[in-house]
């Protein structure tokens, strides 16, 4: 996705054109889908539930994904992907701050989680002000070098745009952390995804509207930038995230997140031969202390709920044999009871 829309950036497509198209292709996959199978469920999505997934609309698709865009026109398709793996550990920051996540530095694990967070900050930094030597593209036909490094103006909007990603992504872990709660008032994934699509429709033309005045700007042609659109919105937003919902239920969070750093590797062979970019030592550097913080910090949540099924057992065995030694007569079938019910319940959480 980031070289696509990187190519078609380049070719002069629009970031906020860009975005109002992708939404609105997202609402024409999903709205019959929905229709189809939530019909029956609309007359139950009250004004107050609708006036929050406008809000979550504006802050995460139109809001985020905007600066998102503008920042991948600003840098490269290479560290862009690289910065996306800081994403579960700046989630995992705010859930700490929001008391949904905890740290304990006695444990091996807990220091592990903050090891995490210390890393992928400094390879932001490096992938924002280190750019170092450059490495040959793999294809010399296709270059579109950005030879920021060399060009002050260049290395200025570089880092402009390196932060920019980083507050896009900072806002995106924010509306999942929303969409957890939101979803719990209101369980229904699909029309909540689909009412998101449509409100953001309308958020980015307007947004579009103001930024970009010149029609011809929002033509289409059989090129790149039509390809942008239709592989983001469909395969993107419609076919990837909901492998990825599916991958979540089955596997769970961190299975789908160990995966995020072979989006950087390929992208940063796809950019240089596709794209003919120039990749610079700073953007390697940078993704490897990102890669290193996410891995840190997925070992120590992985261990850590693997372990809490079993305290949560343990602790019941406890409460359990101190009712007992307080009364002694209900030992028996008490005991062979609550022991079948404890037994159940450990092969459940495995």
């Amino acid at each position: 996705m980031f070289v696509i829309l990187k190519a078609a950036f380049n070719r002069g497509l629009n970031t906020f054109v860009f975005n109002f198209y992708c939404q609105a292709a997202a609402s024409v996959l999903l709205l019959p889908i929905a229709f189809f199978r939530e019909r029956k469920n609309m007359s139950s999505m009250t004004f107050g539930l609708l006036f929050k997934i406008f809000l979550f609309a504006l802050i995460g698709n139109t809001l985020g994904i905007n600066l998102i865009n503008v920042a991948l026109r600003f840098t490269s398709a290479t560290a862009q992907s690289a910065i996306t793996n800081s994403k579960p550990v700046i989630t995992f920051c705010f859930a700490l701050l929001l008391r949904m996540e905890s740290v304990k530095l006695s444990s091996p694990y807990g220091i592990a989680k903050v090891t995490g967070v210390m890393l992928c900050f400094p390879g932001v930094l490096v992938i924002a002000l280190f750019a170092g030597p450059s490495l040959s593209p793999v294809n010399h036909h296709a270059l579109h070098a950005n030879h920021t490094s060399s060009n002050p103006m260049g290395r200025v909007t570089w880092i402009k745009g390196t932060f920019l990603k980083l507050i896009g992504d900072m806002i995106r872990c924010m509306w999942i952390i929303g969409q957890a709660a939101l979803l719990k008032e209101y369980p229904n994934k699909m029309l909540v995804t689909v009412t998101q699509c449509v409100f953001s429709t309308f958020q980015s033309l307007v947004v579009a509207a103001v930024a970009e005045r010149d029609m011809s700007r929002w033509k289409l042609g059989l090129d790149v930038s039509l390809l942008a659109i239709i592989y983001t919105g469909f395969l993107v937003t419609g076919v990837s995230n909901y492998l990825q919902v599916w991958c979540l239920e089955v596997k769970g969070p961190v299975f789908v997140a160990a995966w995020f750093p072979l989006c950087f590797v390929f992208t940063l062979f796809c950019s240089s031969f596709f794209l003919g970019e120039i990749v610079r030592l700073g953007s390697i550097l940078g993704g490897i202390l990102l890669v290193g913080g996410l891995y840190s910090m997925l070992w120590g949540k992985s261990k850590e709920t693997m372990i809490e099924p079993c305290s949560e057992v343990k602790t019941m065995f406890s409460a359990q044999d101190e009712k007992e030694e307080t009364k002694p007569e209900e030992n028996n079938n008490h005991r062979k009871k609550q022991e079948d019910e404890v037994s159940a319940y450990a092969v459940e959480q495995v």
